[in-house]
């Protein structure tokens, strides 16, 4: 048996031939670029790839992509993925969503896709508010947001989305933001080329909405003593001239000091392979929200047998002990009664 080559293509043949809508400056046009610039380097068939979204400024994606897709409804885009994935192994299958439609009707459904290791590359555009209904609060807001639905502060709590994901214990995490086009393709392609759910957190800006979001860590002059970079195997450590770093104090917290004040050696290594996520979620919880120094990168990348592998190693388990499936005989199992034709008999 030959297999074809994948053809070779370039960023133009994964675009689209419709015209982007969102607003002028809007960071989704950097996520945009920075999908369909990797896809020729990942060595895909269009014919085999699907974009799914569900509702939300980011979900317009699949309409941009020169791939198969589908725009969902809201919340459900991985309970429509999941399905995809499961039943068509030999697809690519990616979801895009935002905080909103991901972390809050769809909450439910995110997290029994990250548990259960359903392999999907999910890419969650955060940018704390809901921006295609015009600017109300989202789950990823602070507290004390002023929005249309909240004129006198958000009294919520956000989700951290990194947290959430661990929670679940997701077997790849990880963040990136909008204004790192390398930074961002560099963690698609290790989401994507994870067996398994592969989660990434995307600080990106609504310029309208909610502009600067994220400013305080991912301006360009900000972004060495504001983003705490993760590198498997190496301590973790930034600032200018990487005098600052995380440790683990004897209290079980991790927390930021000057390397100075404690030595190299005290200096938490990342293990992004460990096991248990217990490590991972400590660095989630370092950055009460983006006006602090914030971890970016891999949080966790652990191998687990993924949920479509062990559904389809059952189904052909099962036909084997019980040979080909009979649906009358299945149709007719179990508690059956028959409802007569006559009115007049009853029941």
């Amino acid at each position: 048996m030959t297999t074809t080559p994948v053809p070779v293509t370039t960023k133009k043949d994964w675009a689209s031939d419709q015209d982007v809508r969102w607003c002028p400056g809007c960071g989704d046009y950097a996520v945009l670029t920075a999908v369909q610039t990797l896809m020729p380097e990942l060595g895909l068939r269009r014919e085999n790839t699907v974009f799914i979204s569900g509702i939300g400024c980011s979900s317009r994606f699949p309409y941009y992509m020169n791939t198969y897709g589908v725009h969902s409804i809201h919340g459900r885009a991985l309970a429509m993925s999941t399905g995809l994935a499961v039943s068509r192994p030999d697809l690519d299958v990616w979801v895009v969503t935002g905080d909103g439609d991901a972390l809050s009707i769809g909450g439910n459904h995110l997290i029994h896709a990250l548990r259960r290791n359903v392999n999907l590359t999910v890419l969650l555009f955060n940018n704390q508010i809901y921006g295609l209904t015009k600017g109300q609060y989202s789950p990823t807001s602070e507290e004390g947001k002023v929005t249309k639905s909240t004129p006198f502060g958000s009294v919520d709590h956000p989700f951290n989305p990194i947290s959430v994901a661990l929670g679940a214990e997701a077997t790849f995490v990880a963040r990136t933001h909008d204004m790192d086009r390398a930074h961002m393709m560099e963690v698609f392609r290790r989401a994507h080329d994870h067996r398994g759910a592969g989660f990434v957190e995307i600080y990106q800006n609504c310029n309208v909405f909610n502009d600067g979001a994220f400013e305080k860590v991912t301006a360009r002059e900000a972004r060495p003593t504001m983003l705490i970079p993760l590198v498997h195997g190496q301590p973790v450590r930034f600032g200018v001239k990487d005098e600052r770093g995380v440790v683990v104090d004897g209290q079980g917290r991790a927390r930021i000091v000057d390397v100075a004040d404690v030595g190299e050696g005290a200096i938490l290594v990342h293990d992004e392979a460990r096991p248990e996520p217990g490590l991972a979620f400590l660095l989630s919880r370092l950055a009460r929200g983006p006006h602090e120094p914030t971890p970016i990168g891999v949080f966790r990348a652990v191998e687990r047998p993924d949920y479509g592998t062990l559904v389809n190693r059952q189904v052909l388990e099962a036909s084997g002990r019980r040979g080909p499936g009979d649906l009358a005989q299945l149709l007719s199992s179990g508690t059956t009664w028959d409802v007569s034709s006559n009115p007049g008999e009853g029941p």
